[in-house]
């Protein structure tokens, strides 16, 4: 288990390996996003993205998946406290294989509860061209060791 001492700035990773199906695109947005583009590959043909794309939203959700299974588990994880800087920089398509990166970008001790440390990682979902999809930084929050 990984505890706020534990992690250091600048620290890198690569988690999962997830493929994207036609199928769970049109699930997905019938029950979260149901725009045109993300139910119908003839409607999607017409729009800006010329064919059938995943919500930005399901996008966000596998890789936390992806995150959960190959980082947050480790971790002595509180939650998180939010995220900045969410941006959907390509679109996903159906048969894009779906990794995350993380990198830590700073950390400090709550000042409110000295049980607890927060710390900001910058995350990106990258397709299978290694072209980030996805990115925001993160407010983790992580049980300390050692709190004294």
């Amino acid at each position: 288990m990984q505890y706020y001492e534990d992690v250091e700035i600048g620290t890198t990773a690569e988690y999962g390996e997830y493929r994207i199906t036609k199928s769970e695109i049109i699930e997905f947005a019938q029950q979260y996003d149901p725009q045109p583009f993300h139910l119908d590959e003839d409607a999607a043909a017409e729009s800006a993205f010329g064919e059938l794309v995943a919500s930005g939203w399901h996008t966000a959700s596998v890789c936390m998946r992806l995150l959960v299974d190959g980082y947050v588990q480790d971790r002595a994880s509180m939650g998180a406290r939010g995220v900045d800087e969410l941006r959907w920089k390509r679109p996903v398509k159906p048969g894009d294989t779906l990794s995350v990166r993380t990198e830590v970008l700073d950390k400090r001790v709550s000042e409110s509860d000295p049980r607890r440390g927060y710390v900001e990682t910058r995350i990106e979902g990258v397709n299978q061209d290694g072209d980030v999809v996805i990115s925001w930084i993160a407010h983790g929050m992580i049980e300390r060791r050692n709190p004294n």
